[in-house]
């Protein structure tokens, strides 16, 4: 037996709860190809941030997505949703990673350098 084949086995909120995490891992994932984290921390703190956007602002996000392309008469709720956590969670990826990138820089910049997760202070 198959859920995705039986359109009744699952409620329309629980299809809108499916999309709306399956988007924001997605776009978590996809943000991986542009910008690699440097080390596990960053990357469990920046899924994290992805996931919890995607969750957050993936309806509003979709919505207005929709409205801007002109697909709001196309689509429906889940699609809605998967679109709209795909795009918030990858922006907040995105993000992220910028920022972190622009303060190292930063830092790096004011105070010499920095050190890294993982090295050593031997002063």
């Amino acid at each position: 037996m198959n859920l995705f084949n039986q359109p009744d086995a699952l409620t329309q909120e629980q299809w809108i709860w499916l999309a709306k995490i399956t988007g924001a891992v997605s776009g978590s994932a996809v943000s991986l190809a542009y910008m690699l984290p440097k080390g596990k921390r960053e990357a469990a703190v920046r899924f994290a941030v992805g996931l919890i956007c995607g969750m957050i602002f993936g309806g509003a996000a979709g919505v207005k997505i929709a409205e801007h392309l002109t697909l709001s008469n196309s689509l429906g709720q889940a699609e809605l949703m998967l679109m709209g956590s795909a795009a918030a969670s990858f922006a907040a990826w995105t993000a992220l990673g910028f920022f972190k990138r622009f303060t190292d820089r930063l830092k790096n910049q004011i105070g010499g350098s920095v050190p890294q997760e993982g090295e050593r202070d031997e002063g």
